[in-house]
Formats: structure tokens, sequence, C-alpha cells
């Protein structure tokens, strides 16, 4: 705040106050609160935040179709085949982001790519593999193999084609039947 003497009518004593902030109050409070939201920024990392949310409900998504699959397995005595990655109960595939009635309302995409999850079930459909791509990675103490992808998309008859949507996104999250591992 600035105060400046001024002359009043003769009287050399009175004091005229100015209300307000200068320039260099103003930017040095601009440059405290920038910095603070910098660093608030940085420890809140909404990128990363935003990750994990994804993650979660990809999880959430793979258990809800693991249950479903479990109860079709409990009326059938035995898992829907697989047919190009998707879930095939009576050989047609069932689209993801498509209703399977009666076990599910609509089986779910990926939250953000729109991708699909990859299901697939050996001959004989006693066992399912169920797979999604995690984007934190190796960051994620739930993904396959330290981030890469899950051991079993290799063996027992796993199609090598199969990854979570597209070349570069690897299924590095599985759930399975209780009989195989993901």
């Amino acid at each position: 705040m600035r105060v400046e003497s001024s002359e009043s009518k003769g009287n050399n004593n009175s004091m005229v106050v100015r209300k307000g902030f200068t320039l260099i109050e103003m930017l040095v409070v601009l440059a405290i609160i920038g910095i603070i939201g910098a660093a608030l920024l940085a420890t809140i990392n909404p990128f990363a935040q935003l990750q994990k949310s994804n993650d979660s409900r990809r999880k959430s998504d793979l258990e809800s179709v693991q249950r479903a699959l479990e109860l079709y397995y409990q009326d059938k005595g035995s898992y829907p085949a697989s047919v190009s990655n998707q879930i095939a109960p009576g050989g047609t595939a069932v689209a993801w982001g498509s209703s399977w009635s009666p076990y599910m309302s609509k089986l779910p995409k990926d939250p953000t790519s729109g991708n699909n999850y990859v299901y697939y079930s050996p001959a004989g459909n006693q066992s399912y593999y169920l797979y999604a791509n995690l984007q934190r990675g190796a960051k994620d103490p739930q993904s396959c193999n330290n981030g890469n992808a899950c051991t079993s998309l290799s063996g027992s008859g796993f199609p090598a084609s199969s990854t979570c949507g597209s070349a570069t996104n690897l299924c590095n999250y599985g759930v399975s039947s209780p009989n195989v591992s993901p």
C-alpha cells in the first residue's frame, strides 16, 4: 500500500492514503498462486488418476462378465464358445456392447478406446480366458507379467493375433475360469 504526502490548504502535515495494490504486489501474489497450483497439480497428477479410474472400470467389467460366464456354465454345463475374441453362445458371436440376455443386459466395452475385451474358450469349452489392456501397465500390481502380455496368451492354442484392440495394446490383465490361470 502506498502512502503519499501532499499539501492541502496550507496544512503541511496532512497525509493522503491511497488504497489499492501496486503492480509488483499483484505480480508477487500471482506468482505464489502459480507455484502452489503447479505443486498441487504435480502432486495430484490428474492424468494418472484418470488412467487408474479407467483401469478400475476395466477390472470391474471383466469381473461382471466373469460372473455372467459362471451363471452360463451353471445353466449349460460348459462355457460359451469363442469366435473372433467374442463370446459366442451357440456359435454366434455376441458383439461387445450388445445385450447377452439373460446373463448380462449389455456386454461391456473398453471405457476409453471402445476396443473390445478379448474372450477365448479352448476346445471343449470347459475353461475360458478374458483379457483387457490396462493403461498403467506395470504400475498396476494386478497386471500380468510386469505389464507385458499375459503368459497364457502364448499357450494352450490362444490365437496369437489376439491383442486387446490393436497391435500396441497388449492384453496385460486377465481373469479366467477357476480351473486355469490367466
